[in-house]
């Protein structure tokens, strides 16, 4: 049989696994569960209460203010300084309404910044990814107790009114995943007092006990709620690829809460393995054509962009760094266009581009890493802005003015 057609069919096969996995999977919010006050569901999209419940389209940005020399790997505390008005002037030059924020402690001046740009947030929340069993009683209450910090934080100091999300992890580990999958084999549903989920893996069950536990400690505590999620990524799911980092029955798919919150790159394993998409041919739009397919949940792509470190330091993993500053605003284009050309394309409510400016301490691998951007890690390079001797955000080439255009469709 020749080569091609048993790729094909190998992929066919794939994504007919895929389609029967996610058939037997099902997740749902208690009725009597309150919805969030100002942005909750309704009919696949998300709508604003207080604007007379308009559908909102959340044009985003990836944010992390720390400068050179500054690290959360090192535990450097975020400064209570004028960085934050600076940097979200810029954010609001690029007409975006929404910032995507790692940090989970941001200081009372980026509150403020917040207010006078009038932009909305959402608060990303990483749990340990490297543990050996996310099911693990221990290790759940760990995380349920920095999960219960970060939404203190929000009450105390941050801006709840404003606040659109709650993402429960962000790019689980593969091992840590398959890890936790052996480790359970029997478990594969959850009914807690606001999400029932059936058909899972261990995985899966172990972030919507999380969820379940967040949303009950945030209206006890406070009498609200806001939208909730998991953040995942293409590597494990929630689509069946033959390059996923996870066995197939790993898969993880990310319908948990609210949303579906999924960063989606194009080079990314699980993207460029899909079929060509419907309008525009590219994989990219073939992985979007499948995953609006599978789930009638809002979809968020809460990251994409391209790193542009002077070369690809893995040949293996093509389009992870290396990419030319004059080539990525044409690529933001094409990534724009094949999001609203996609199948069903009126469940993405959102994309957040990945990420304001360079990151010079990724990836923590040394004590000088945050004085030093490193050439060989795509990681620090994904900027739309640069930073130069005296800390100020400069433009790289047209990559932002692309990202103002498309924002300003």
């Amino acid at each position: 049989m020749p080569t091609r057609t048993c790729q094909f069919l190998l992929l066919a096969a794939l994504i007919a696994t895929t389609a029967f996995a996610h058939a037997a999977k099902t997740s749902a919010i208690n009725p009597a569960t309150p919805a969030p006050a100002r942005f909750a569901v309704r009919d696949g999209g998300i709508v604003d209460h207080w604007r007379n419940a308009a559908p909102v389209q959340f044009r985003g940005i990836g944010y992390s203010p720390y400068l050179r020399g500054e690290s959360p790997v090192l535990h450097t505390p975020l400064p209570n300084d004028g960085r934050y008005a600076t940097h979200l002037r810029q954010v609001l030059d690029l007409n975006a309404n929404y910032l995507h924020v790692f940090p989970q402690r941001m200081p009372p001046a980026f509150f403020a910044a917040l207010d006078a740009a009038d932009l909305l947030y959402g608060q990303d929340m990483w749990v340990k990814q490297q543990a050996d069993d996310f099911l693990d009683a221990a290790t759940q209450a760990d995380i349920l107790a920095k999960i219960r910090a970060t939404i203190d934080h929000t009450y105390a100091v941050g801006r709840p009114d404003r606040l659109v999300l709650f993402s429960i992890g962000d790019e689980l580990n593969p091992r840590a995943i398959a890890q936790t999958d052996r480790l359970h084999p029997q478990v594969h549903d959850f009914t807690g007092k606001h999400l029932r989920v059936t058909g899972r893996t261990p995985t899966e069950i172990a972030l919507a006990q999380l969820i379940d536990a967040a949303m009950e400690y945030e209206l006890t505590r406070y009498g609200q709620r806001h939208l909730y999620c998991h953040t995942s990524f293409t590597h494990v799911g929630p689509l069946v690829r033959p390059d996923l980092d996870v066995p197939p029955a790993s898969a993880l798919l990310p319908d948990l809460a609210d949303l579906v919150c999924l960063n989606v790159y194009t080079y990314a394993r699980g993207v460029v393995t899909s079929p060509r998409g419907a309008v525009t041919g590219t994989s990219y739009q073939g992985y979007l054509d499948e995953l609006t397919a599978i789930t009638n949940k809002p979809i968020f792509i809460t990251q994409v962009g391209f790193s542009t470190s002077p070369y690809e330091p893995k040949p293996w993993v093509p389009g992870f760094g290396g990419h030319r500053v004059a080539d990525v605003p044409n690529k933001l284009r094409a990534v724009w266009q094949d999001i609203h050309t996609a199948k069903h394309h009126e469940r993405i409510i959102g994309v957040a581009v990945f990420e304001l400016h360079d990151e010079w301490w990724k990836s923590g691998d040394t004590l000088d890493d945050p004085q030093i951007r490193f050439d060989g890690d795509p990681e620090e390079w994904f900027g739309l802005y640069a930073l130069d001797n005296k800390m100020r955000l400069i433009p790289k080439g047209a990559i932002a003015d692309a990202v103002r255009e498309i924002f300003g469709r």
